[in-house]
């Protein structure tokens, strides 16, 4: 061909073909990554950020000038909402785009069954690369990926364990930039565009307990920060289930765990609450660090002796500087995945999310935490960019829900969303085609009794107004105007002015969870925990240790179908725990017949300050016939705040008869509180699915 051109053509045409072909080829090689039909996927996902934490979102809080480029270069959204404000069933209905009750994950204490179908995996199928970095948080190992890399449980701050493809690995360094890290370690493969992939990035931060990068330490500790107006709410006006929760900032943080208080004047010594094993996960020089950056304001905080009123308001101080800074370091792994697009000419052609697992309360009502239906946690944070196809620099008002996350990415992947998904794809109004896909957003929080004491509720949440029903062990209703009172003050149920909005909203409500095919309420009203069977009263079991006398509630208590966290027990003296001093815990459990078995978990106390540890081993046994036992080790299945659960999960297998092992954790080690004494072991709860 060369040969017939340089012979049969002049000399100028050559040249210019020649320029004519080598613009082509820099053209394609400059746009082909962004004129593909295809567009690349980077889903970042935080935990508990709230909108307000966001400076692109007005309230001056802090500034987060990379995730604002978000917000300036594509749509942020000012009525995102949740479906069910709690970690773990937040991301099973963004991976399905099923509501929990459809998806099967209703609160934290379920496992997410990977077996169904999700948006990763259409995406995979239809040929992107898929990927998972940073926290999972569903007990079950994720599917639909090609490479995934995430916290066990929920994860450290500092110096995280990460499970990679089913390898356990201590990485060192903050956890973070080392989601950030890993993220962009598997992005390099896609530097000239040639595939399109899906990333998911999900943090761990802004998560409780809020501990900073050591940069970001001592960041806003010159800044006093402006007290919701409500700081001090009375839970008055017919309110009486906010009245009941055990999330306030100034009764239920913890002093070591959540303020990072000293013990004593003099000492660097966390206080001691028990819960001192994530700062544990400090090297020498971190803690050197850490130590150094809270000594004085832990010192002035000694020296003032504050109390009542005065002691609140510092608590809420304390809370804002440390959740800001660990705000921080997401504001720059956004930036630094922003920048690797930029640099590699893909910038255009991906289709950028920004979202939180849920929103979160800084101190509105005088709170911490998510969960109540609630504006500050039923909002989540909204920005998305893909400057192929989305005009930027604008903001939606349109109602919209993490159920419509699956939908969206499916429609603009060009894959076929299944016709169970219960979403909707928002590109009409990321594309401004539509103002508005949802006239009323349905929402549904099921975890009760549990951690925080937050009752069991649903509702609907219209452009103006919200209704809100609380039931299981209480019949409650509640109806809100949002335009007229934003801060939710103001319980409208019995108000006559309102019984025309009220019956309208009761209409749509019951619309849509029949849209929805939501269980019937006397569904919802039976065990505990919606998708857990605890072991029913009439299975029988027997204890081969005898308990402390002082710490022996009774015999239903193993199988009491309550969950008893921190939050709800600690007052009380652990009267709902076993309490084992010094010895093994051995139960033998009796089903009354043959059942199919998939999960066995037993919950155990962990708070080292109070001598209280969990077990060094759990091994547990199952018969069908009481004679020939299977036996194999109990794994951690979970791990939260001061909670842990031991068991076995997996295929259901044939069982009438178990036992469960768990040894106690012995002597306690020379430097921890009751040196030389033997530890106590506490369980609370045996539960069977």
């Amino acid at each position: 061909m060369n040969r017939f051109i340089s012979s049969a053509i002049p000399g100028v045409f050559i040249a210019c073909l020649i320029v004519f072909f080598a613009t082509l080829r820099l053209n394609a090689e400059d746009r082909s990554p962004q004129q593909r039909t295809r567009p690349n996927i980077i889903f970042i996902m935080s935990d508990d950020h709230a909108e307000k934490a966001i400076s692109s979102y007005g309230h001056g809080l802090n500034h987060t000038p990379n995730i604002d480029r978000l917000a300036d270069e594509g749509v942020r959204f000012t009525q995102a909402c949740v479906s069910n404000s709690i970690c773990a069933p937040s991301r099973a209905v963004i991976l399905t785009g099923k509501h929990s009750h459809k998806n099967g994950l209703v609160n934290n204490a379920s496992v997410f069954d990977g077996k169904q179908m999700t948006f990763p995996k259409l995406l995979q199928q239809a040929g992107y690369q898929t990927a998972v970095v940073g926290k999972w948080h569903l007990k079950s190992e994720p599917t639909g990926f090609d490479y995934w890399k995430v916290l066990p449980g929920q994860g450290h701050y500092y110096n995280p364990d990460f499970n990679e493809m089913g390898s356990l690995k201590k990485e060192k360094g903050y956890v973070s930039e080392l989601i950030t890290q890993f993220s962009l370690d598997w992005l390099q493969q896609f530097e000239q565009g040639e595939q399109p992939f899906c990333l998911l990035m999900q943090h761990k931060a802004p998560h409780r307990n809020w501990m900073p990068a050591p940069q970001h330490l001592n960041r806003f500790d010159s800044i006093k920060f402006p007290v919701p107006e409500h700081y001090f709410d009375t839970y008055a006006n017919g309110r009486d289930a906010a009245r009941s929760q055990k999330m306030s900032i100034a009764h239920d943080m913890y002093p070591g765990y959540d303020l990072k208080l000293s013990e004593v004047a003099g000492s660097s010594n966390l206080s001691s609450d028990g819960m001192d094993w994530c700062f544990q996960r400090m090297d020498s020089v971190q803690r050197a660090h850490w130590d150094a950056a809270y000594w004085k304001k832990n010192e002035d905080f000694h020296e003032a002796k504050l109390s009542g009123n005065d002691l609140a308001l510092w608590k809420y101080q304390r809370y804002m500087q440390d959740y800001l800074a660990t705000v921080q370091s997401v504001d720059e792994s956004v930036g630094m995945i922003l920048d690797w697009l930029d640099t590699h000419g893909l910038a255009s052609n991906t289709l950028v999310i920004y979202t939180s697992d849920q929103g979160f309360y800084l101190g509105e009502h005088g709170w911490f935490d998510k969960r109540f239906m609630y504006e500050e946690s039923l909002s989540t944070p909204l920005l998305v960019r893909y400057p192929n196809e989305i005009k930027g620099q604008w903001v939606s008002d349109a109602l919209v829900q993490n159920l419509d996350f699956a939908e969206t990415i499916l429609d603009y992947a060009g894959v076929d969303i299944p016709q169970d998904m219960q979403g909707l794809s928002l590109r009409p109004i990321l594309e401004q085609k539509k103002q508005q896909m949802h006239e009323a957003l349905y929402y549904h929080y099921y975890e009760y009794p549990a951690e925080h004491a937050v009752k069991r509720h649903y509702g609907i949440r219209s452009p103006n107004y919200k209704l809100i029903h609380y039931y299981y062990d209480i019949d409650a209703w509640e109806l809100y105007d949002l335009k007229n009172d934003p801060l939710e003050l103001y319980n409208r149920y019995d108000d006559p002015a309102y019984e025309q909005i009220k019956n309208a909203l009761h209409s749509q409500l019951d619309a849509l969870r029949k849209t929805y095919e939501v269980p019937a309420l006397k569904t919802e009203l039976g065990q505990a925990a919606d998708s857990i069977s605890h072991l029913g009263i009439d299975a029988h079991y027997q204890s081969f240790t005898k308990a402390s006398p002082k710490y022996y509630p009774g015999e239903n208590t193993l199988h009491d179908g309550i969950i008893y966290e921190p939050s709800n027990y600690w007052s009380r003296g652990y009267e709902h725990f076993y309490g084992f001093e010094g010895q093994d815990m051995l139960l033998k459990i009796d089903l009354g017949d043959i059942k199919k078995v998939k999960r066995i978990a037993c919950r155990f106390l962990t708070r080292p300050g109070a001598w209280i540890y969990g077990p060094s081993k759990v091994r547990i046994s199952f018969s069908e016939d009481g004679k020939r036992y299977h036996s194999l080790e109990g794994q951690l299945l979970t791990e939260s705040m001061d909670v842990l659960t031991y068991g076995m999960e997996g295929e259901a297998l044939n069982m009438r008869f178990i036992k469960i092992d768990a040894r106690n954790h012995g002597v306690i080690a020379e430097g921890k509180a009751g040196a030389g004494n033997r530890a106590w072991l506490f369980s609370d709860e045996v539960i069977i699915e």
